[in-house]
């Protein structure tokens, strides 16, 4: 149900703008959006997270001035632009989706989230 693309290979310092695109019932319907990292023999981590209907967003701090998560309401879809890249942004990043909150604030706990995307490589060097 989610689909991601925008992936690719960049040098450092260099720019990509990944998309996930959800159903229009998701998007409607308020979901939380996160996207996450996963760089090889690591751990899936939060990078990004906000909901489609409101306007909490959270970032990893190491991502926060450098990416933003943004969505686009005609096109259903919740998009990162990822700027200043660094090796260590390299990784497998997926997005996904889910209607649990915490306090009223979306979760980054990956247990919180029912859906996932089939994942989009990024690799900088």
């Amino acid at each position: 149900q989610l689909v991601e693309s925008g992936g690719g290979s960049v040098q450092a310092g260099g720019s990509l703008t990944l998309s996930c695109r959800v159903t229009r019932v998701q998007y409607r319907g308020g979901n939380c959006i996160a996207w996450y990292r996963q760089a090889p023999g690591k751990e899936r981590e939060a990078v990004a997270a906000r909901c489609t209907t409101e306007e909490g967003i959270y970032y990893d701090p190491s991502v926060a001035g450098r990416f933003t998560i943004s969505k686009d309401n005609a096109k259903n879809t919740v998009n990162v632009q990822m700027n200043s890249l660094k090796p260590g942004d390299t990784g497998m990043y997926y997005c996904a989706a889910g209607t649990r909150r915490v306090g009223g604030y979306c979760p980054i706990g990956e247990a919180m989230f029912d859906y996932w995307g089939q994942g989009t490589q990024v690799t900088v060097s």
